[in-house]
């Protein structure tokens, strides 16, 4: 029954470390054009660095929070099974580290990469198909029900243009874009549900 959103805050904290720290690691880095997975690259600066002190303790961070707030989302039904689809985000940061892309990132080259880019289309999948059912629970408000399925539109809409050719150049900005959308609106859900106000009302309607 305590307060958790420092739990939040740290998840927030680690993620924006390792974006700004890994940008900083590596020469000629450019957070527009590349994606995050390429801080971590085979054969690139500090990548084994940033792999084991960043993509990891990222996933590790949001896995743990999603474990820590189940019990407190309002969601039955299809909704739970939506709920714990997006744990695909945080073992996505862990499969990185473990199966790091090739230099660019290209669509074809090592088995490694190769891994990388199916660990990817499956994490984009199932993070979208997480939201949708999210979206279908029983009992939400529809301005909820709106927003998951908005940000469900947007995060597959920007998945498929950051791997568009004539995109290249700005593949990065649309990955991170598609990131804070999702990742803002469910840190702040979870903030909302982790305070001790939010407690004391579950606690009440339980009793009602």
């Amino acid at each position: 029954m305590q307060d958790r959103r420092w739990l939040v805050g740290l998840f927030v904290l680690v993620y924006l470390a390792m974006l700004l720290g890994g940008a900083a690691l590596k020469p000629g880095y450019s957070p527009v054009a590349q994606y995050i997975s390429e801080l971590g690259a085979t054969g690139s600066a500090h990548a084994r660095l940033i792999s084991l002190a960043g993509f990891i303790p990222v996933g590790v961070l949001g896995a743990v929070l999603l474990v820590v707030m189940a019990a407190r989302v309002p969601l039955m039904g299809i909704g739970r099974v939506g709920y714990w689809l997006l744990l695909c985000e945080p073992l996505a940061w862990i499969g990185s580290a473990l199966a790091p892309c090739d230099l660019g990132c290209p669509h074809g080259g090592s088995v490694w990469q190769v891994l990388h880019n199916l660990l990817g289309v499956l994490t984009y999948l199932g993070t979208t198909l997480g939201l949708v059912l999210m979206a279908a629970a029983p009992g939400l408000r529809p301005a909820t029900r709106l927003l998951w399925i908005a940000l469900a539109m947007a995060w597959l809409l920007l998945f498929l243009l950051m791997g568009t050719p004539a995109l290249a150049d700005v593949r990065g900005l649309l990955q991170r874009l598609a990131e804070w959308l999702v990742y803002g609106a469910l840190c702040s859900a979870a903030w909302h549900l982790a305070g001790p106000r939010a407690i004391a009302t579950g606690a009440a309607t339980t009793r009602g």
